[in-house]
Parts: C-alpha cells; sequence; structure tokens
C-alpha cells in the first residue's frame, strides 16, 4: 500500500505558494525560538509559506510532513506539536505568499495569536492565522482570485 500512499501525497517539484492547515485538540504552550511563546487555543492553525529553492514544492511539503528534530523556521517547531491536516498550494513562478497570508487574515474568523510569525523577513503582520473552525478553501480562492489545489 505504500506506493499507493506516496501518489496520494504526490507533490509537484514546481514553485509555487501554499498553506499548511493544522489542527490543535488541546490548548498548550509552545516555545516559538526567538519569538517566545505562543499559547495554542483548540482549533485551526493555517501558515502561508513558498517554495521556489530545489525541488519546488514537492520538497518543502515533504519537509513539512516530517518532524524537524532541528527546527530550523518557526512553523517548524509548531510542526512538532500540531497535526498536519491538509495542504492547500498553487504553483507559480510568482510569490504569492504575501499575499495569501493578507487574504487569510481577511477570511471570517481569522486571528494573528503571535505577530511576526514566518513573516521576519517581510512586512506582513504574521504568515499564521487561527480559526475557532476550519476556514473554507472556496471562500480562500475568492479572495485569492486563483487556482488553489487542496490535498490531505
Amino acid at each position: 500500500m505504500r506506493g499507493a500512499d506516496e501518489r496520494r501525497y504526490a507533490m509537484t517539484n514546481q514553485p509555487g505558494t501554499y498553506a499548511l492547515v493544522l489542527t490543535c485538540q488541546k490548548t498548550i504552550t509552545l516555545r516559538i525560538g526567538r519569538l517566545g511563546d505562543l499559547a495554542l487555543q483548540p482549533g485551526v492553525y493555517v501558515y502561508v509559506g513558498s517554495a521556489f529553492g530545489p525541488g519546488g514544492l514537492s520538497a518543502r511539503i515533504a519537509h513539512h510532513r516530517r518532524i524537524s528534530h532541528r527546527p530550523h523556521w518557526h512553523i517548524d517547531h509548531l510542526r512538532a506539536a500540531r497535526d498536519l491536516a491538509e495542504i492547500w498550494f498553487t504553483t507559480s513562478s510568482g510569490r504569492h505568499e504575501h499575499s495569501w497570508a493578507k487574504a487569510m487574515a481577511r477570511l471570517p474568523g481569522a486571528t494573528v495569536r503571535m505577530p511576526g510569525f514566518g513573516s521576519s523577513d517581510c512586512a506582513c503582520e504574521a504568515h499564521l492565522l487561527w480559526f475557532k473552525h476550519s476556514p473554507s478553501i472556496r471562500t480562500f480562492r475568492r479572495f485569492v482570485q486563483t487556482k488553489v489545489n487542496a490535498r490531505p
């Protein structure tokens, strides 16, 4: 069955933008590198990023599927404690992570729980949003006005 699972989760090696949809079942406090402590509440956390390095989306998503024992990015700290429920993505040679983060923040119920998360190298308030309930990919697609794919 391993081959079927690999095909199910296969991702393109093209560059692009992605959103990791993570679930949180209980309240915990987690250290996020130099940003400090993040009090995680039950609900859904969505992290927006981009993949323009070697291997594109495939390589970056493979990194996020694994638990990092030596966290590099803010999301590596969060990923170690939360379950990855879904991945939203689009392929593009242009960088859309900032417009995606801003669009995600406009979705109903979106809350920034840690300013600066994932955005230490840009002017965005954060690339991590919290929702009490899972956000709608349909609504998000309308906000970004582009094709957005989803994978479990």
